[in-house]
């Protein structure tokens, strides 16, 4: 993960790699402005750049660029790009460097006209792939994994009759987590993984068709669910409508799990499971695993706060808000000196004073990762006139990295792997701490049967690793 060390200092979080919408089938001013839509309500799984592409009978226009969408684009821009179908991107990069040229969707043009990518996920095999491909004369713009999809696509489709083949073609090919939108001159495509490590649902807008990362885009753009892609399908929209391939799939898929503690908007559903609802399920399972007295139960926003709903629900303990947010702190904000970087946390979160004042608190939050972001939160709390806090994380600890498209960093960076349980808790300066046990995360899915990937927390990767060197490296550095 290329960009781990340029993460925000005071956001010590998680981060997913990106969202991806296409439309299909709009009227020529509306594609643009769909995408805007779709792409800004999944801001949440990428605020780094943003990019769309706009196919208009054949012509693709393109604009992206690093910031916000609502820094990127604006009335001007849009109403330059008309089509009748498109693509759009929002990123954080876990591969490849933070840079304007790795924005996406990347826009390839070759001898069968012009082929337009929105990725999100990490592939595991990407620097076997491109050695190979450099080896026979390729050369490559950005250092993303989804321009090495992009010429195994290109180079399928001079040798096959469609673009949905060679996206058939290359799939046994690449290894790890893919959603992906394809658009050629005539048809929208999109593709999951085999192992479905990624969301990826449909949509339908009048006679028109939706992909996006999160059912919250379908919703903002007024498109009716239709279902989720399947995990190694690929559908095509084109003319006819919609055409659905299948390819080979395990027998177990592996949804990410950290979909529903942080990732996904609590407003969406991944195989039709409410995230809000999984959310608040985790928290009244900590709160049967690890009671307390207490006077208050709060959350860290924004994905703490529905757990700590859930752990007052079952617990019996009284919900308040502890904490403010500042909404409008950016990843730019300038640090210059240590003291500064190191208290920029209250840039974001504030305490409310008057709430935890006397009491004795229970903090819920959805992870912890290299523990510091949670000390500082413990000691805003204590400084506020609690008397005692109480953690509570809603996920397991974190014991391995992810190579499927989250920035888990690697095993010696990781607070749980370097620590004990009481090692954890007393660098807090938390009174004690409980996390989500590895064998209930199947009971935050609330009696649904879905299969998931929990590799981060257990160790249990559903593909393998990368082999060699190079491919480890664009995910630890």
């Amino acid at each position: 993960m290329s960009d781990l060390q340029g993460s925000l200092p005071f956001d010590n979080k998680l981060h997913e790699e990106c969202g991806i919408f296409g439309v299909f089938g709009c009227d020529d001013q509306e594609t643009a402005y769909n995408i805007y839509s779709g792409l800004f309500a999944l801001q949440h799984r990428g605020q780094e750049s943003c990019g769309m592409a706009v196919n208009n009978n054949g012509v693709v226009s393109s604009h992206k660029d690093m910031g916000l969408v609502s820094d990127v684009f604006n009335k001007d821009i849009l109403e330059k790009l008309p089509g009748q179908m498109g693509i759009g991107h929002v990123r954080y990069s876990t591969t490849g460097c933070s840079m304007r040229e790795n924005t996406q969707p990347l826009v390839l043009k070759y001898i069968k006209g012009t082929l337009s990518i929105a990725h999100n996920g990490n592939l595991t095999n990407t620097a076997e792939l491109r050695d190979e491909l450099e080896r026979t004369g390729a050369i490559f713009q950005t250092t993303t994994d989804s321009e090495v999809m992009s010429y195994l696509i290109a180079r399928e489709r001079v040798n096959c009759g469609s673009v949905e083949e060679a996206v058939r073609r290359i799939m046994p090919r690449i290894q790890g987590a893919y959603s992906l939108l394809v658009m050629s001159p005539r048809k929208l495509i999109a593709a999951r993984d085999p192992h479905g490590f990624r969301p990826l649902v449909i949509g339908q807008l009048e006679n028109a068709w939706v992909f996006a990362s999160e059912t919250c885009a379908l919703d903002v753009v007024g498109a009716v669910y239709v279902r989720d892609v399947e995990p190694g399908e690929i559908v095509v929209a084109d003319e006819r409508g919609l055409t659905s391939i299948k390819t080979e799939t395990p027998e177990k898929t592996s949804l990410c799990i950290f979909e529903y503690i942080y990732f996904a908007r609590p407003d969406s559903q991944i195989n039709g499971l409410s995230v809000y609802e999984a959310r608040q399920e985790s928290g009244r399972i900590l709160a049967r695993q690890h009671p307390v007295e207490a006077d208050l139960v709060i959350g860290v926003p924004e994905s703490g706060i529905d757990a700590a709903i859930g752990y007052s629900q079952a617990s019996g303990i009284p919900y308040g808000k502890g904490f403010v947010k500042n909404n409008y702190v950016g990843r730019t904000f300038i640090k210059p000196q240590q003291k500064q970087r190191e208290n920029a946390v209250r840039l974001k979160l504030n305490v409310l004073g008057n709430t935890v004042r006397g009491k004795r608190v229970v903090m819920l939050d959805d992870s912890i990762v290299r523990g510091t972001t949670s000390a500082r939160l413990v000691h805003m709390l204590k400084n506020a006139g609690a008397t005692e806090v109480h953690v509570r994380i809603s996920s397991p600890p974190f014991l391995w990295p992810c190579y499927f498209g989250t920035d888990v960093p690697e095993r010696s960076q990781l607070s749980a792997v370097r620590n004990s349980l009481d090692e954890i808790c007393r660098s807090l300066g938390a009174d004690s701490l409980g996390y989500l046990e590895l064998d209930s995360l199947h009971e935050m899915l609330c009696g649904r049967e879905i299969d998931y990937c929990d590799a981060c927390f257990s160790g249990n990767y559903p593909v393998a690793p990368p082999k060699s060197e190079a491919s480890i490296d664009q995910f630890v550095k």
